[in-house]
């Protein structure tokens, strides 16, 4: 665990909240100078604790009204299989997360589309082409509730 202090961690609860905020900015919500801020932004990056940054879009807005979760459960557990299964689900454009997860079964996908008929297209011909699925279970999300990419871990301490 890296050792963040309450600046760095003013910093990511800000960057969390708008992505696009230029370092003069930060510096002023801050009121730091620009250059510390510009330092540990970039210390934060180059350490990995920002990953990346992205633009969240609507996915309904752009036609993608349906999400599912779907629990994978394998047919055979070696390294092999798993690691094949990993790579072909990573290059899905319809799986939107992936969890390796404990339980009945052995993987989570949130699968994001247009609709139930592309969903079913989906499962039948992507998923089900995949060798070493024994069997899916599918959940459909009827409302979405909260959606938040914000760590509460890093909210500041005021």
């Amino acid at each position: 665990m890296h050792n963040l202090d309450d600046i760095d961690a003013k910093i990511l609860h800000l960057l969390q909240q708008d992505a696009t905020l230029k370092t003069r900015e930060l510096s002023e919500k801050l009121n730091l100078s620009y250059t510390p801020v510009y330092e540990r932004v970039r210390r934060l990056e180059k350490e990995g604790i920002i990953k990346k940054y992205v633009a969240l879009v609507d996915r309904e807005k752009v036609g993608k009204k349906l999400m599912a979760f779907c629990n994978i459960a394998l047919k055979e557990h070696s390294k092999v299989m798993g690691e094949k299964f990993v790579k072909a689900v990573s290059a899905m454009s319809e799986v939107m997360e992936c969890f390796n997860i404990s339980g009945d079964y052995d993987f989570l996908l949130k699968v994001v589309v247009d609709d139930m008929s592309q969903y079913q297209q989906f499962l039948m011909q992507k998923l089900g082409s995949l060798e070493n699925i024994g069997s899916t279970h599918s959940l459909f999300v009827m409302g979405e509730i909260k959606n938040s990419s914000v760590l509460e871990m890093l909210t500041p301490k005021k």
